[in-house]
């Protein structure tokens, strides 16, 4: 099996919502798309699915989008 390769994604303030993250990323055009995104893809933080757009991410959390687009949050 391989190992998923987690692209780091580095943020200057102590945490990132996940909305601002997909838009960060521009996988999403503007902050109103999160919602709907969130809705029709698979995201997973540290494991777990979410469907929060205002999820906050610290350091360390680790992103999976559909098992194709991993990052993870790093300072």
């Amino acid at each position: 099996m391989l190992k998923e390769k987690y692209q780091p994604v580095s943020i200057s303030t102590p945490y990132i919502t996940l909305g601002q993250l997909l838009k960060y990323l521009s996988i999403i055009d503007n902050g109103s798309m999160a919602k709907y995104f969130l809705n029709d893809n698979e995201v997973f933080v540290n494991d777990c699915i979410t469907v929060s757009r205002g999820k906050k991410l610290y350091p360390g959390d680790k992103i999976n989008i559909n098992n194709s687009l991993f990052f993870e949050i790093t300072k």
